[in-house]
C-alpha cells in the first residue's frame, strides 16, 4: 500500500518518499507483516520495544487495569500511579522526591524546561548540536538536528554549542562563563538517533560543575537511552554524575502505552511547596500508561534484561569491528544494545539501504544526515537472533557499497 493511498501523515518525511510498514503481529525480537514476512526488529521499533513484542505480562496487566479502572484525572489519587512514582524514585539516584508524568518524551523535555523556567527565573536554556529532544515546540526548539530547522523561529533563549563528548571538558562551560540568564541545559545523556555519541565521565562532571557554579539546572535526556538499553537503568550512570532532572518516555513503558516522566531532585522540587506548579496534562498519569510501565519495569528486573544488554554488549562490539574490513564502514560505537555504525555512503546509497535490510528480513535505523547505523535490538534478544542479524546487515552493506562502486 502506497502513502498516498492512506488518510494520514507519514512523520518524518516528504508524503511522495514514506516508506509505509505494514505490521500485523509481533512476538520476541520479531514483528510481522500481513504478508507473512517476519522482520527482526534491531530497531526496538522506534527505540522503545525493550521487552520485545508480544510480551503477554505487560499486555494482561494493561487488560487488567483496563477492567479495574480506565479513566481519571491529573488530580486523581489511585494505587498504581503512587507505586510507578515511587518505584521511579527508587530506580533514580538518591535525592530524588517528585515525578511529574507526560505522554512521551517530547513533553516530558518540554516540562522540565518549564520547571526550570519557574524555579530559577531565568529564561535561557542551551543545548548541543547533534542532539533531538523532541517533537513539541518547546523540545524541537531544545533539538540541534535538522528537525528545529523546519519549525523555526522556535522559543527564544534557547543557545546551541557544537561539543565534542569525547573530550574531558564540555564547551558548554565555556558558554556559561559568558552568557547570562541560563537557567538550564539539556543534553542527552548518550547522543541517540544523531549517531551514538558517548560522552567521557570527565565530560559529563564537567557539565555538572558549570552548571552548579552558574546555577544553572542540569537535565539528562533519557528517553531513548533509559531503562536498560546501555546496560544500566539510566545511561548517566555510566558516567557517576547526577542531574537535577531526569526525562523519560519509549521504554518507560517497552511500547505498549502512552507515557513519560520527568524525575526531579529535591532541591528543585521544593521550590513548588510554596510556588504553583503551571504545567498540567488531561491524561496526567493516565492508568494504561502506567500499568504498561509497572509492567515493563518488572518484566526488565525479572528477566534480568538490563544485565542482558550489557552481556551481550562485547557480541555487539566484535561483530562492529570485524565490519571494518569493509571499506565504507568507519568506527562504530558501542554502549550495551546500542551501537552507531559510520558508514562512507553517498545520499543515494543510503536511501537504498533500508530497502536492502528490509528484503533481508532486518529493520534498524539509517541516519543518512549524520551518516550513520544505528542498532538498537529488543533487550530480551538472544544471541543467536542478533549474530543472524548482525550478517544480515553487514550483507546490506555490502550490497549497496557494490552499487556504488
Amino acid at each position: 500500500m502506497s502513502a498516498h493511498e492512506l488518510p494520514f501523515f507519514f512523520t518524518w518525511s516528504a508524503q511522495n518518499d514514506a516508506f509505509p510498514v505494514e505490521i500485523s503481529a509481533g512476538f520476541g525480537s520479531y514483528f510481522e507483516t500481513p504478508e507473512g514476512l517476519r522482520i527482526l526488529d534491531l530497531g526496538s521499533l522506534t527505540y522503545q520495544a525493550n521487552a520485545g513484542h508480544g510480551n503477554q505480562r505487560i499486555i494482561e496487566a494493561v487488560k487488567n487495569q483496563a477492567d479495574r479502572l480506565c479513566l481519571s484525572m491529573p488530580s486523581a489519587v489511585y494505587p498504581e500511579k503512587v507505586e510507578l512514582a515511587e518505584r521511579l524514585l527508587e530506580i533514580a539516584p538518591p535525592g530524588y522526591s517528585k515525578v511529574f508524568f507526560t505522554l512521551g518524551g517530547s513533553d516530558a523535555n518540554e516540562t522540565a524546561l518549564k520547571i526550570a523556567r519557574m524555579v530559577t527565573g531565568r529564561f535561557k536554556a542551551i543545548a548541543r548540536y547533534r542532539s533531538y529532544h523532541g517533537a513539541t515546540m518547546g523540545a524541537a526548539s531544545l533539538s540541534g538536528d535538522w528537525r528545529r530547522v523546519a519549525v523555526e523561529p522556535g522559543l527564544p533563549g534557547v543557545l546551541h554549542v557544537l561539543d565534542d563528548m569525547s573530550q574531558s571538558r564540555s564547551r558548554i562551560a565555556d558558554v556559561l562563563d559568558y552568557e547570562g540568564n541560563v537557567g538550564a541545559v539539556f543534553v542527552e545523556s548518550v547522543v541517540g538517533a544523531n549517531g551514538v555519541l558517548i560522552p567521557t565521565p570527565e565530560y559529563m562532571r564537567s557539565l555538572r560543575n558549570a552548571c552548579d557554579a552558574h546555577g544553572a539546572l542540569l537535565v539528562f535526556d533519557e528517553v531513548l537511552v533509559g531503562f536498560g538499553r546501555t546496560g544500566s537503568w539510566f545511561a548517566f550512570e555510566h558516567f557517576e554524575v547526577a542531574p537535577d532532572m531526569i526525562t523519560c518516555g519509549k521504554a518507560l513503558t517497552a511500547g505498549y502505552g502512552v507515557l513519560g516522566a520527568v524525575l526531579v531532585h529535591k532541591r528543585v522540587a521544593s521550590h513548588f511547596e510554596s510556588n504553583v506548579l503551571a504545567s498540567g496534562l488531561t491524561h496526567y498519569a493516565h492508568p494504561l500508561g502506567v500499568a504498561a510501565a509497572l509492567a515493563a519495569l518488572k518484566v526488565y528486573e525479572e528477566d534480568g534484561l538490563i544485565e542482558r544488554a550489557a552481556e551481550l554488549e562485547p557480541s555487539l562490539r566484535d561483530a562492529l569491528i570485524e565490519w571494518r574490513a569493509l571499506e565504507t564502514v568507519g568506527e562504530s560505537r558501542v554502549l550495551g544494545l546500542l551501537s552507531g555504525t559510520e558508514l562512507h555512503l553517498s545520499q543515494k546509497a543510503f536511501r537504498r539501504l533500508p530497502e536492502a535490510l528490509w528484503r533481508r528480513g532486518v529493520h534498524a535505523h539509517v541516519k543518512p544526515g549524520p551518516g550513520v547505523l544505528v542498532l538498537s535490538p529488543p533487550l530480551s534478544i538472544e544471541l543467536e537472533e542478533l549474530q543472524e542479524g548482525l550478517a544480515k546487515v553487514r550483507e546490506a552493506i555490502e550490497e549497496v557499497s557494490k552499487e556504488e562502486a
